[in-house]
C-alpha cells in the first residue's frame, strides 16, 4: 500500500534543493581580485546570506560580467583569468542581488619560465596520467611509464623527453608532439581525451615543449603548504559548495591551484565532489571530509550536513563522559538518539562484544528477573573477569600481530600466542604490551614477542606493521612513492625502517633468537642515501654504541603525548564494541580521513592515559555509557545514520564467535584438527587449523597487519551454509544435541518455546512467536524432536540470531 505524506515546506525545500528563505546579500571572496603574472587566475567564491543568516554557495549560480574583457575573462564557474595589465570591474548577480568586485591584472606580459616539477608534474597528476591504473602502474602502459603520483620527477622527465627515441615531444612543431596529440584525443589514446585542444593544460604543455622541454635548475619555488577555502561549511540537503585550493610556495606566494588539484570525498553518501572541486551534499545527515591534493600536499574541507526539520532535543541524562560528547555531535546533525535497549537486548550485545559468547538460557532468565538497579554494571564486571574475555580479545591482537603457525611453526607460534593471551588475561597495561613487542629480543622458544620478528622479517614491513597496529597509520605505500592521501613520504618510510635494519633472527647453537646487531640506518629507496632511524614526527634518534634504537621508538610510540597511540587503541576498542570505529577503517588514521567525533576520540584517549592504559576500564566505561546501551530500533531522524552512534547497528559477528554460537545452541561442539575436543573457536591459537565454517565466514590467516584481512560482509557461501549445510543439520539432529534434549525434557510447548528464544536470542518469545512455535509443535506432535529441530533451524537463520545488535 502506498502512503501519501504531505511534508512541511521547509523539509520539502531541503530535499528538492529549493531555497525556503530569500538571499538578502551577496558576499564575494575575495572582495577584490589581484592577478599577478602571465595567465594568472583566481577562483572567485560567491556566497549568499539569507534572511535567516544562513550562508549558501552561489558561485555557479551567479552571472558574471566584466567591464573590460581585454583585461581579464571570467568563466561561468567564477574563475577569473588575466589577459593584460589593467583594471576592470566584475559585476556579479544572483538571486536578485548584485555586487561589484574590482579586478587588477599585473605582470601579464612577463615571460613565463618553466620547471618540470612545478609546472608539468601537476598536470600528470590532475589528469590521472601517473595513477596506477594508467602509466603509473608497475609495467607502465604501452611502453610509456611514469612514477606513481609523480614521486620521481627526474624519471618522468626522461620518460617523456628522452625515451621512446624522443618521439613523444617535438619542439620544432609542438602541436605535433605525440604527447599532445594523444592527450588531446587527436591520436588514438586508451585513456581518452585528457587535455582538449586550447585548454589551459594543453597550452601549458604546448608552451613547455616549444620552450625546449626544460627540466629546470632546481631553484624554482616549491610547494610548502596547501589550504582549502572554505575550510568547513554546514550544508542542507542537496546544497552545493565550490572549493578553492591555494598552494603556498617557498617564496611566500599563494597560488590558486584549484584546476590542478585532485579531489576525493571520504563519505560520498553524505557529500560528493567532482573533478573541479564542486561539492554537493546528499540526503543523508552526517559529516564528510573532502580531500584536495596537489603535488605532495593535502588539505581537507569538512562539511556537516544536518537533518532538516525542527531541532531534536536530548532526552537522556549522561551515564558518563562519553554520552555528552556523542549527544553534542548528534545535536549538530539534528539527529535524535534512539531509546535505551531493554535488558535482553543489552544482555546479548554485551555478552557477544565482551566475551564472544551467548548467554545461556539460565543466565538470561536470571538477569532478566533481577530487580537490582546496578545489575548491568555488575554483569559487565563479571564478564570482564571470565576467561572467555581473554580468549576473544587475544584473538583480536593475535590476528594483527601475525601469530602465524605457517611461518613460525607449531611451537613458536604457540609460545607467541601464550604471551599475547597472558598479557590480555593479566590486563597488562597496553603501553607495556607495545613496548615489550617493539623492543623484543631473545630465544624464540622462550620470548613470545620475539617471534614477531620471525613472522615479519623485512625492516620496511616491520615498520609498516608496527605503525599500523600501534599507531593506526599506514605507511606501506610510502616505500614506493609519497602517500597519496597523507603527509608520509619515502623519507618517513626509510626513517622508520631504519629502526629494524639490524634486527634479525639468528641461529645460536641449536636455537634461534631475535637479535639487534649493526647500525640503525636504512637506504632511501629512490635516492639511495643513508637514512638514520627517524621517528614519524621527523626527529632522528641518537643511538649509543651497543644500544638499541627500538627502545627509543617504543618510548616515543607509547608516550602520553604521542598523537596516535592512545587514540588508536581507543578507536580499536570502540570499533570492537560498536562494529564501527570513530575513525574508519580503524587502521587508516590520516588528516584526510578524520574521526567522525574528534572530541570523543580525544576524551577516550585521555581516559586511557589517565588510567595507565587499562583496557578493561575502557571497555567498562564504554559498556556502561547510554550510547552503548542504546537500542538498535531506529527513529525517524536517525534511520540513515550509521556513523555517529545514535543507535546500535546490526553487524556480523566474527567467524569464530558465530561458529561457537552454532555449537552452543545446537549442543554439539565443533571438533578442530590438532587440538583437543572441547576447544572452542575463540580459543584457537592456530589461524590455520582446518575449518570450512571458519573459512567461509571470513577468518583471517594472519598474513598482514591489516584489519581488512578479516571478512565481515555476508557471503553467499555463508548464507547457503546456514540454510542447507548437512554439517549443521547433523548438529541439530545429533542424539546428544539440544533438540533431542528439549524434546525429551519439555512436555510443555510454551516452556520449550521460551527455552528456545532465551537460548538463541537471550529473551522470552513474543506473543506472535509463542503462538507460531506452539502451533508448529502441536501440528507435529507425532515427531516432536523433528519439530524442535525445524524450529531451531528456522531461528538460527534469522538476522536476529546471526548478527549482533
Amino acid at each position: 500500500m502506498v502512503r501519501l505524506v504531505f511534508a512541511p515546506v521547509c523539509l520539502l525545500a531541503a530535499v528538492t534543493g529549493a531555497r525556503a528563505e530569500p538571499v538578502s546579500e551577496l558576499i564575494p571572496n575575495p572582495p577584490a581580485v589581484k592577478l599577478d603574472g602571465p595567465e594568472a587566475r583566481y577562483t572567485l567564491l560567491i556566497s549568499g546570506k539569507t534572511s535567516t543568516g544562513r550562508i549558501v554557495d552561489l558561485t555557479r549560480a551567479a552571472k558574471y560580467k566584466l567591464s573590460d574583457s581585454t583585461v581579464a575573462s571570467v568563466s561561468p564557474t567564477g574563475e577569473v583569468l588575466a589577459k593584460k595589465d589593467g583594471t576592470a570591474t566584475l559585476t556579479v548577480e544572483a538571486e536578485g542581488q548584485s555586487v561589484r568586485v574590482p579586478v587588477t591584472a599585473v605582470n601579464t606580459a612577463k615571460t613565463r619560465g618553466f620547471d618540470f616539477e612545478t609546472d608539468i608534474s601537476p598536470l600528470l597528476g590532475r589528469f590521472t596520467c601517473n595513477m596506477s591504473g594508467c602509466h603509473g602502474k608497475a609495467e607502465g602502459q604501452n611502453g610509456f611509464k611514469l612514477s606513481v603520483f609523480g614521486f620521481d620527477p627526474g624519471a618522468d622527465f626522461n620518460a617523456m623527453v628522452k625515451e621512446g627515441r624522443g618521439r613523444r615531444v617535438f619542439p620544432a612543431s609542438p602541436r605535433n608532439s605525440l604527447l599532445l596529440t594523444k592527450a588531446s584525443g587527436q591520436a588514438p589514446h586508451g585513456g581518452g581525451t585528457k587535455m582538449p585542444v586550447g585548454s589551459e593544460a594543453y597550452r601549458t604543455l604546448e608552451s613547455w615543449i616549444a620552450a625546449g622541454t626544460p627540466f629546470g635548475d632546481g631553484t624554482a619555488p616549491r610547494v610548502t603548504g596547501l589550504r582549502v577555502e572554505p575550510s568547513e561549511r554546514t550544508l542542507t540537503f542537496r546544497d552545493p559548495q565550490q572549493l578553492r585550493v591555494i598552494a603556498t610556495y617557498s617564496d611566500g606566494r599563494d597560488v590558486d591551484v584549484t584546476r590542478l588539484a585532485r579531489f576525493q570525498s571520504n563519505r560520498e553518501v553524505v557529500a560528493s565532489v567532482d573533478a573541479d572541486g564542486y561539492v554537493k551534499s546528499d540526503t543523508v545527515p552526517g559529516e564528510a571530509a573532502v580531500m584536495a591534493a596537489f603535488m605532495n600536499e593535502v588539505a581537507i574541507f569538512r562539511v556537516l550536513v544536518p537533518r532538516p526539520g525542527a531541532n531534536v532535543a536530548v532526552k537522556r541524562t549522561a551515564a558518563n563522559f562519553i554520552d555528552p560528547l556523542v549527544d553534542t555531535k548528534l545535536a549538530k546533525l539534528n539527529v535524535e538518539a534512539s531509546g535505551p535497549a531493554d535488558d535482553s537486548e543489552f544482555l546479548r550485545r554485551v555478552y557477544l562484544d565482551v566475551i564472544g559468547t551467548l548467554p545461556t538460557a539460565d543466565e538470561a532468565r536470571s538477569f532478566l528477573a533481577s530487580k537490582d538497579s546496578d545489575k548491568r554494571a555488575k554483569l559487565v564486571d563479571a564478564l570482564l573477569a571470565r576467561p572467555e574475555y581473554a580468549d576473544l580479545w587475544t584473538q583480536k591482537w593475535a590476528d594483527v600481530l601475525r601469530v602465524d603457525r605457517g611461518v613460525l611453526g607449531h611451537k613458536r607460534a604457540y609460545t607467541y600466542f601464550k604471551w599475547v593471551r597472558k598479557s590480555v588475561a593479566d590486563n597488562k597495561p597496553f603501553d607495556q604490551f607495545a613496548r615489550e613487542l617493539i623492543a623484543a629480543e631473545g630465544p624464540l622458544d622462550e620470548v613470545g614477542p620475539a617471534n614477531f620478528y620471525k613472522a615479519v622479517t623485512k625492516p620496511g614491513e616491520v615498520a609498516s606493521a608496527i605503525s599500523q597496529v600501534f599507531l593506526g597509520v599506514r605507511i606501506t605505500c610510502a616505500e614506493c612513492h609519497h602517500h597519496p592521501f597523507d603527509r608520509w613520504s619515502q623519507d618517513d618510510y626509510a626513517g622508520m625502517a631504519a629502526f629494524f635494519s639490524p634486527v634479525s633472527v639468528k641461529k645460536i647453537g641449536t636455537a634461534e633468537a631475535t637479535v639487534a646487531a649493526g647500525t640503525f640506518t636504512a637506504t632511501h629507496p629512490r635516492t639511495k642515501a643513508t637514512v638514520p632511524a627517524t621517528l614519524l614526527n621527523g626527529k632522528a634518534v641518537e643511538v649509543l654504541p651497543g644500544g638499541d634504537a627500538r627502545e627509543k621508538l617504543a618510548e616515543w610510540v607509547t608516550a602520553p603525548d604521542n598523537p596516535y597511540f592512545a587514540r588508536n587503541l581507543a578507536n580499536r576498542v570502540w570499533a570492537s564494541m560498536f562494529g564501527s570505529g570513530i575513525v574508519e577503517p580503524v587502521d587508516d588514521v590520516r588528516s584526510t580521513n578524520p574521526p567522525t567525533n574528534p572530541e570523543l576520540l580525544d576524551a577516550l584517549a585521555k581516559f586511557l592515559v589517565d588510567n595507565k592504559y587499562d583496557v578493561k576500564k575502557l571497555i567498562r566505561a564504554i559498556a556502561l555509557s547510554w550510547t552503548y546501551q542504546t537500542t538498535a530500533h531506529p527513529t525517524e531522524s536517525n534511520a540513515k545514520d550509521d556513523r555517529n552512534f545514535s543507535r546500535a547497528l546490526f553487524r556480523p559477528v566474527p567467524a569464530e564467535v558465530f561458529c561457537d554460537m552454532l555449537s552452543q545452541t545446537s549442543g554439539v561442539p565443533e571438533k578442530f584438527d590438532g587440538v583437543s575436543a572441547g576447544v572452542r573457536a575463540i580459543q584457537l591459537w592456530d589461524s590455520r587449523a582446518p575449518s570450512y565454517i571458519l573459512r567461509i565466514f571470513g577468518r583471517p590467516v594472519r598474513m598482514s597487519a591489516c584489519e581488512c584481512e578479516r571478512v565481515t560482509e555476508p557471503t553467499l557461501t555463508g548464507v547457503l551454509h546456514t540454510l542447507n549445510s548437512e554439517e549443521l543439520s547433523n548438529k541439530l539432529r545429533h542424539d546428544a544435541g539440544t533438540a533431542a534434549k528439549w524434546a525429551k525434557d519439555f512436555s510443555d510447548d510454551k516452556k520449550l518455546a521460551e527455552e528456545l528464544t532465551l537460548t538463541f536470542y537471550g529473551r522470552p518469545p513474543t506473543a506472535k512467536e509463542l503462538e507460531t512455535m506452539t502451533a508448529h509443535l502441536r501440528k507435529h506432535s507425532s515427531d516432536r524432536r523433528r519439530a524442535v529441530e525445524d524450529l531451531m533451524w528456522a531461528v538460527l537463520n534469522t538476522r536476529e540470531f546471526q548478527q549482533n545488535h
